[in-house]
């Protein structure tokens, strides 16, 4: 009967000793390090981040996907901040060209402010309705303009976009500080005396070897009287894909002058 309470007695304990293990083993169990996640960031070469990307979509009438990167302020130690280049694309691209070639993060680097948009019917615009007119072509343009606070951009226009950025031109030419045209189509809607009243500076760039719409649009933007040529040698009809190097530097040194 001794040895019967003895038992129990060491199973008791036994159990009790478990019981208290079990309650105190997540307390001196260490603590693991959570991952640390980061923000995206940019960054150049030497590792120092200087611009931020961002991407969103205008609201409105024209729902418009846009890319925009935004160089570091000069008091963080970057260029000073300059005006807003506004890019427009072909009708076998969308903002995201200017991305892929890096159009976006050297305008950036040089204190411009760099926008992409897809337009309406391409890219993630396809939401917003295709615009038929040269007045909603142009009125379009300009609402992008103002909801995104650019107020006097530089339009790069190549290709197709030329329906959208012409118009713009001709009807108010006061809206832009510069016109970047590459090959852009609708130009001979236009008259000769139309681009000759026209004093925006200008710089028409084009592939030499683009016998179609760069030769045709090069013969109607000449008459623009503050224009600047930039032939692209060896270059197709999207020039600034075939000679990115020499395409970037002719428009660093344009916009230098503005």
């Amino acid at each position: 009967m001794g040895l019967g309470r003895n038992k129990v007695a060491v199973l008791l304990l036994v159990l009790s000793i478990s019981v208290l293990l079990y309650l105190l083993l997540p307390v001196a169990k260490p603590d693991l390090e959570e991952p640390k996640v980061e923000n995206p960031r940019s960054e150049t070469q030497d590792g120092v981040m200087n611009i931020t990307v961002r991407t969103a979509t205008l609201s409105g009438d024209w729902p418009t996907f846009y890319r925009e990167v935004v160089p570091r302020s000069a008091g963080e130690g970057g260029p000073p901040e300059r005006f807003t280049v506004l890019l427009l694309h072909g009708q076998s691209f969308t903002s995201q060209t200017w991305e892929n070639l890096g159009t976006l993060q050297i305008l950036s680097e040089h204190g411009y402010r760099a926008v992409a948009i897809d337009l309406p019917g391409y890219g993630q615009s396809l939401q917003s309705q295709p615009v038929s007119s040269e007045k909603g072509r142009s009125d379009y343009l300009l609402h992008i303009i103002e909801s995104l606070g650019a107020r006097q951009p530089v339009l790069i226009s190549p290709s197709m976009s030329g329906l959208f950025s012409l118009p713009l031109l001709l009807l108010h030419p006061d809206r832009l500080r510069g016109f970047v045209p590459i090959a852009p189509a609708g130009t001979k809607v236009f008259k000769p005396q139309q681009y000759q009243q026209i004093q925006v500076p200008t710089l028409i760039v084009y592939g030499t070897l683009d016998t179609n719409l760069g030769s045709q649009s090069l013969e109607s933007l000449q008459n623009l009287p503050n224009h600047t040529l930039s032939p692209l040698k060896g270059a197709g009809h999207a020039c600034y894909m075939d000679r990115p190097e020499e395409f970037h530097s002719s428009l660093l040194i344009y916009l230098s002058k503005l």
